[in-house]
């Protein structure tokens, strides 16, 4: 959606407000108190009355915006910005576009909907072609302790990333290429073989073919996947066979640096 056709559909509170309602509906709505499912709707209070036990459920109760005082219209602005762009926002430049004072609601707002979000993307799986990588993002220390340097610095963390895609052919010129879907990134607390197996396991299917380099880590691979191809790390490799991971990483780490300048590690993963 762009931002003309969201000022169309969404112009005012009440808008949003009748839009959350009417999804909120279509997914069910239950009393907390008994579980009943016959819910009457009070317009003038904007809250469901149970049939059976007469307790009030409100508009914004039980969902991400439980408990928050920000404007339904702002939360709706907030997802369009956010999904809009593939650039994304950080949350000191979301404050200033939806122009609240408090920084702190907006952060916890936008955690909210990521943390939504990264939910939705578990509950699919990658297929087919899947190329697989590691990649290395830095991050900052809490404890400005000294820090290891190099391959487990702890300055470092381990982001797997999986992007699937899909091997073309030409016909008539016989060019092999491939094309880029859609991609994982999960970051891992360690590099051992059993982090990796896990991530990969969850986040792929059984019958895919999985490409990767030749490390060690990965050569549980093959008992966990129909078909696991592994080629020797070199720029050919990189710059082809495992070309798609690549360019994820890449963009990955130019829009944290771009957006988030530096980051803490437990806000990696959102």
């Amino acid at each position: 959606m762009k931002v003309f056709e969201f000022m169309q559909d969404f112009p005012n509170e009440e808008k949003c407000k009748l839009h959350f309602k009417e999804f909120r509906e279509q997914s069910g709505v239950f009393c907390v108190k008994c579980g009943c499912s016959k819910q009457y709707w009070l317009q003038a209070k904007w809250q469901w009355q149970c049939s059976k036990c007469n307790f009030r459920t409100g508009l914004s109760s039980g969902t991400i915006m439980h408990k928050t005082k920000i404007s339904f219209h702002k939360f709706y602005l907030c997802m369009s910005l956010m999904t809009m762009t593939k650039k994304g926002f950080s949350a000191k430049e979301m404050q200033r576009q939806l122009s609240h004072k408090r920084y702190r609601t907006i952060w916890v707002l936008m955690h909210r909907l990521r943390d939504v979000m990264g939910q939705r993307e578990d509950l699919y799986k990658l297929s087919g072609a899947i190329e697989m990588d590691e990649g290395y993002f830095t991050h900052t220390n809490a404890e400005n302790q000294k820090l290891k340097r190099g391959r487990g610095s702890q300055r470092k963390k381990n982001v797997a990333v999986m992007a699937e895609s899909t091997p073309l052919e030409i016909i008539e010129t016989g060019e092999k290429s491939s094309h880029f879907r859609y991609a994982k990134m999960k970051a891992l607390d360690n590099h051992t073989s059993k982090s990796l197996n896990e991530v990969v396991r969850e986040g792929i299917e059984k019958e895919s073919i999985l490409i990767t380099d030749k490390s060690t880590s990965y050569e549980d691979f093959k008992k966990l996947f129909d078909c696991h191809i592994s080629y020797k790390s070199d720029k050919q490799t990189t710059k082809s066979t495992l070309k798609w991971v690549h360019i994820t990483i890449s963009n990955a780490k130019r829009t944290l640096l771009g957006i988030y300048h530096m980051m803490k590690s437990e806000y990696l993963q959102a």
